[in-house]
């Protein structure tokens, strides 16, 4: 059975639990969302494979939604909506949504859809990761744990030692918000004391080592008021 995790977005209790029906049979962990706000919060906090994400919402919309969603994050999305306008498709495919679904729809098309974007979203995890494995590699971005080496763009990057390994961590959660207090405690394995300024200080010097633009990161994001997670472009 699947365990990917969906997140649900649509203010129609109807459509909610009509599509809840369908995934959870199918084995699929699902998070539920009302709005646009509530699905930003509920990623920030949670690993998510997949978003079907309906347009016409309260405070913010799916448009607006899926604009924020795609600057940190290439989970695959769904759009759900009643305008069956070819504009209005555009617009949600155009913003970076992979599909647009239009209600009144049969639940087994969506489903169909949902395991078809998981599968090619699997793959394309797969594909960011060398055929080595002992490397990881992010868009330029190539981690070798075995050789604690680090290129970006295949230029070589020198990192101390707690750099790399700070570094590892976030690669290895891609995806995922990780505290500076669980970063302290797994790179300094000392409890942490609230050392949130070492921490900082580590990812400023990371950037400047590897982002082209180290105000305006490509790789290691910052999640106010969490920590730290790495995404790619």
């Amino acid at each position: 059975m699947a365990r990917e995790t969906i997140l649900l977005v649509d203010d129609e209790k109807e459509i909610i639990e009509l599509i809840q029906i369908y995934l959870k049979n199918e084995g699929y962990h699902l998070l539920q969302a009302s709005n646009g706000e509530e699905a930003l919060s509920l990623l920030q906090n949670n690993r998510v494979d997949l978003i079907i994400l309906d347009v016409m919402m309260p405070k913010m919309d799916g448009i607006q939604a899926c604009m924020k969603i795609r600057e940190e994050n290439n989970t695959p999305i769904i759009m759900l909506s009643a305008k069956s306008q070819d504009m209005d498709k555009i617009t949600g495919l155009s913003i970076g949504a992979d599909d647009y679904v239009t209600k009144p729809f049969n639940p087994l098309v969506l489903l169909a859809r949902v395991k078809s974007h998981l599968r090619r979203y699997k793959q394309f995890n797969q594909a960011t990761r060398n055929q080595d494995d002992n490397e990881i590699q992010i868009d330029d971005l190539i981690i070798n744990i075995a050789t604690h080496s680090v290129t970006v763009d295949d230029t070589p990057v020198k990192l101390t030692p707690r750099e790399f390994a700070i570094l590892k961590m976030l690669a290895m959660n891609r995806g995922i918000v990780l505290s500076m207090e669980k970063i302290y405690q797994e790179v300094w394995n000392e409890p942490f004391m609230e050392s949130k300024n070492t921490v900082m200080v580590h990812i400023r010097k990371i950037r400047e080592k590897i982002e082209k633009d180290s105000q305006n990161p490509q790789y290691i994001k910052t999640v106010w008021g969490i920590g730290y997670k790495m995404e790619s472009s």
